[in-house]
Parts: C-alpha cells; sequence; structure tokens
C-alpha cells in the first residue's frame, strides 16, 4: 500500500518547470525583448545589458529554446562532426580544433563516433545530429569507405575534413604528401643510400598519401624502394616492426607515418643494440607534444591543426551563410621539424 501511495504521489508531481524568458527579464530588469536580442545575438544591445542578461539567465539556469530561435535566426546555433576512431592522435587534434574554432563563431558542436567504415553508417549519423537540429556537419573522413562515392542529405552544408579529396563536398586536408616528401628528402640529403617506411593502417587516407609521397620520393632520387612496414599506428605496433626491422643491417634510416609508432621503433632499435641516429635515424610524422622530450629528440612533422579546424568552420559557415564566392578546398602545408633522431649514416652502412 505504501508503494502504492509513493507512485502516485510521484505521478502527481508537477514537471519541473524551467525558467522563463520572463523570468531572466524580471531578474535582469530588463524587458523580454531586450532578453530576446541577447538570445539571438543581435547586436543592438549595450554590453553592459548583455552582461546582466547573460548572468541572469545564468543564475537561473535558463535554456534558451533552440526551435523558437531558429524561427527567428533561421540558424540553431550548433555544428555537428562525424569522426572515425575518435581517440586517434590526428582526429582528436582536428575535434579538438574544430570545437575550438566553433566556439569563437558562437556555435555549439555535437559528436558522432563511427565505428563501421561503411557510406550507410555515415549516413545513419548525419541523419542522427540532423535530428538534434545542427546548422553544417564535419565529415572526417580519416579512413576509407566501402564506396568510391559519398551521397550525403543535399540540405545539409558539409564539410569533409582529412578524407577523399574526389568528393564534391568543400575540403581542408594537410599536404600530406609534402610532408612525407620533405621528410624523405631530408633522410637522402643526409647520404643515407634509401629510406625504409613504416606505414600506417591501409584503410587510412593519411597513411596511403604519405606511403605514395615516400615511394615517389625515393623513385624520383633513383633510390631503390624497400619493402613496407605496416603498424596500426599504435606504439606497440611500431615496436612490433622495428623489431624485424632491427635484424636487416641494411637499414639505416625510417620513416615512420606517425610520432607514436617512431617512439615503438625506437624502443625495438635500442633493445636490439642498434643506437639512434648512430646507427638507424628515425623520423615521424605529426609533432606530438613528446616528440621534443624523447631522448633522442624526434625529426618529424609538424601539422597545425588549428588552421584546419578554422577552415573547416569557416567553409561550413560560408555554406551556411550563403557565401559561394570563397575557395571550396584549403590545404595546411606541414612543416618539417628537424632534431636529433636522424644524421648522416656511418660509413660502410647500409650495403648489402
Amino acid at each position: 500500500m505504501a508503494t502504492d501511495n509513493t507512485t502516485r504521489a510521484r505521478r502527481s508531481r508537477p514537471a519541473r518547470q524551467w525558467p522563463s524568458m520572463a523570468d531572466v527579464a524580471a531578474m535582469a530588469g530588463v524587458s523580454s525583448q531586450t532578453v530576446s536580442r541577447v538570445v539571438n545575438n543581435r547586436q543592438n544591445v549595450d554590453a553592459g545589458t548583455r552582461e546582466k542578461v547573460l548572468s541572469a539567465m545564468q543564475s537561473l539556469g535558463y535554456r534558451p529554446n533552440t526551435a523558437a530561435r531558429a524561427l527567428v535566426t533561421g540558424r540553431f546555433g550548433a555544428l555537428g562532426v562525424v569522426s572515425f576512431g575518435m581517440g586517434a592522435h590526428g582526429n582528436a587534434r582536428t575535434l579538438g580544433a574544430i570545437a575550438d574554432a566553433a566556439r569563437e563563431a558562437d556555435y555549439s558542436v555535437n559528436f558522432m563516433g563511427v565505428r563501421a567504415q561503411t557510406e550507410a553508417a555515415v549516413r545513419h549519423a548525419f541523419q542522427h545530429l540532423m535530428l538534434q537540429s545542427v546548422d553544417g556537419i564535419v565529415l572526417v573522413e580519416s579512413q576509407m569507405l566501402d564506396t568510391p562515392s559519398l551521397r550525403l542529405p543535399p540540405s545539409m552544408p558539409v564539410v569533409v575534413a582529412d578524407g577523399d579529396t574526389g568528393h564534391a563536398y568543400p575540403n581542408v586536408d594537410f599536404d600530406q604528401a609534402h610532408g612525407a616528401q620533405s621528410v624523405v628528402s631530408h633522410l637522402l640529403s643526409l647520404g643515407h643510400r634509401t629510406v625504409w617506411h613504416l606505414a600506417g593502417p591501409a584503410d587510412s587516407f593519411a597513411a596511403r598519401r604519405r606511403a605514395e609521397a615516400w615511394r615517389r620520393t625515393l623513385a624520383d632520387a633513383g633510390a631503390p624502394v624497400p619493402p613496407v612496414a605496416y603498424g596500426d599506428w599504435s606504439a606497440r605496433s611500431g615496436y612490433r616492426a622495428g623489431l624485424d626491422l632491427a635484424r636487416h643491417p641494411e637499414v639505416t634510416a625510417v620513416f615512420a607515418a606517425n610520432d607514436q609508432m617512431a617512439m615503438g621503433l625506437m624502443r625495438a632499435l635500442h633493445e636490439a643494440g642498434r643506437s639512434v641516429p648512430g646507427d638507424v635515424s628515425v623520423a615521424g610524422f605529426d609533432d606530438i607534444a613528446e616528440a621534443a622530450y624523447l631522448q633522442p629528440p624526434l625529426t618529424t612533422v609538424h601539422q597545425d591543426f588549428e588552421v584546419v579546424g578554422k577552415h573547416c568552420v569557416a567553409l561550413l559557415l560560408d555554406q551556411i551563410e550563403g557565401r559561394t564566392d570563397g575557395p571550396r578546398r584549403r590545404a595546411v602545408e606541414p612543416v618539417l621539424v628537424v632534431r636529433s633522431s636522424t644524421a648522416p649514416p656511418r660509413p660502410g652502412s647500409g650495403t648489402t
């Protein structure tokens, strides 16, 4: 009986009443129209009044009605981001940079992770975000899908980052080829006969572009093209590949497709009694925060993720705001950072 009474009591409680625009106006000592102008980010409100309204909204826990605001402004004030492998270093840095750039533009961000590498999974993520009332979506297409084409809802502004530049959508990406070429050219200029490559996963756009540039740079220089070793971006996979590479005395220079694999590779070489850079020069890609503090400090390629995030948001806002005269593709050029992990080969090394 007591349980029934408790249940009835819970059912009889009124639903929680969220603060209204009128409540905010009363606390701030302004009109509801002024609160509406602040909510909709209108400019005809002086700074002092705006601050009072924002303070009242925070004190009361006021939540704007995004649907009602969209009827006034035509926008929801939110962007969506769809990404594979959100924990990977490059993806995580890209997501953080997009969130920072969106915040500067007064937009919130809704993230949606995708596991299956299929167009259907991407389309499902888009549909989910569209139900959350976003104004545009960035697809961080770091992995290749099951189809060469990509068909997304035509009504939604879209920008593709770190993906297939053959798509019809506006695109932002690092110039992966330039970054890989700079590493290989650096190692060849030191006097190495050739450069071995520890590549990332075969289904990664970035890994594929870096490997293609590595191969092309060696061929253009007339240098031998060794067989490729593969990892999965992790230090563990770099370590495993390094144990095998360490057994080959002709290996004097290795370009790892990211810094984590380079770290694992360096440990394997150390355990095998091969010094870096005395016996083997090692270079990475990404310039993670730890790269400068390894022993020895790692030569790598620096990528400015902040610039990528700004470009993604800028291209998306161009579409949202109807600007069609701007660029549709932005390439960010990475920069080679030379540190102590690369050096000329020892005389007589690297011969077969």
